[in-house]
């Protein structure tokens, strides 16, 4: 008998409507089958990996856990063929999309009987991802971690904007590490939720220990959202961080601000930990995450407390 029973938990085949983000340098098999394994859904985060790496993850995800979990896709991977093609062929029955047009790989995973959500910044994309047929859509407000939107709409405006858009179910992303957080969104119209920052300190994440104390000790105002004019991302503030806004605010082409950042600098501070030099990428609740637990605890203390938070507004939402 189900824990839970909602379109996402129904989507999924999860005990819960939680989804743990598929983050680059943080989200590889551990963490994934450990948030599987404990009833929410865990995605992959193949954004840094190779495809011969992303298989590796993927057979050993399938080795420590029987339940249900995806792989996260960010469309504009420069091996996204070879990716989805490893997804294809190690039957993976969910898939995550962001950062690219839906219309170019969902046929191609629905035909094959896989599960596919896109994450959108606008209720605009949310109906262009629901027309190229996904079943779910990823609400992410301006927040989130990573890889952002240009619109910088906030989540308490996205998650209503996107629900009143589609028929399909809403998944809410952005500011979301608490079970408080997650009554709210399931007000504002989601079924589930997708919580990314929180899990980054866990000790199942593959991130840095350096990265995970970075984190736990942030507070209100410690990142902000950096490099618009290449991929809008937020990021801790460091001396990196310092070097792109001052470039960025002396006029710097996209052209300069791609030399700044070169090559492996996300893996340079949240795999490798370098503090000072290292893009740091992190949501706002950063600011509320104050300690490093498993991830199976992580869920459950959501989970615990989105019912008593529901209980005392008088119901659960549904």
């Amino acid at each position: 008998m189900a824990v839970f029973s909602n379109p996402i938990t129904r989507l999924f085949s999860t005990d819960y409507p939680i989804i743990q983000a598929g983050m680059i340098w943080a989200s590889g098999w551990r963490l994934a089958s450990a948030v599987s394994n404990a009833g929410g859904l865990g995605l992959i985060g193949s954004g840094s990996m190779y495809p011969d790496q992303l298989r590796e993850h993927i057979r050993k995800c399938k080795r420590a856990t029987t339940r249900t979990f995806g792989v996260n896709v960010p469309l504009l991977y420069p091996d996204i063929e070879k990716h989805i093609e490893i997804i294809i062929e190690e039957g993976v029955k969910v898939v995550f999309t962001s950062a690219g047009n839906p219309k170019t790989w969902t046929p191609v995973l629905k035909e094959k009987g896989i599960t596919v959500v896109h994450v959108v910044s606008s209720s605009k994309f949310a109906v262009k991802s629901q027309d190229a047929g996904v079943d779910a859509v990823v609400a992410e407000g301006f927040e989130a971690g990573g890889h952002n939107g240009r619109e910088e709409t906030t989540s308490m405006v996205l998650i209503p904007a996107v629900a009143d858009a589609v028929n399909i179910p809403v998944i809410a992303a952005g500011g979301i590490g608490s079970g408080r957080a997650m009554a709210a969104a399931f007000a504002l119209g989601a079924s589930g939720v997708q919580v990314g920052s929180r899990f980054v300190a866990t000790p199942e994440a593959s991130s840095h220990a350096s990265f995970k104390e970075a984190v736990i000790n942030a507070n209100e105002g410690d990142t902000m959202l950096s490099l618009k004019q290449l991929t809008p991302v937020r990021l801790l503030r460091n001396t990196f961080f310092e070097a792109v806004q001052k470039a960025e605010q002396e006029g710097a082409s996209r052209e300069e601000l791609n030399i700044l950042l070169g090559r492996g600098r996300s893996k340079r501070g949240m795999f490798e930990g370098d503090l000072a030099e290292g893009e740091l990428e992190i949501g706002q609740v950063s600011a509320l995450i104050r300690d490093i637990q498993p991830a199976a605890d992580v869920l459950r203390g959501i989970w615990e407390e989105f019912l008593e938070t529901s209980r005392r507004l008088g119901g659960l939402p549904v």
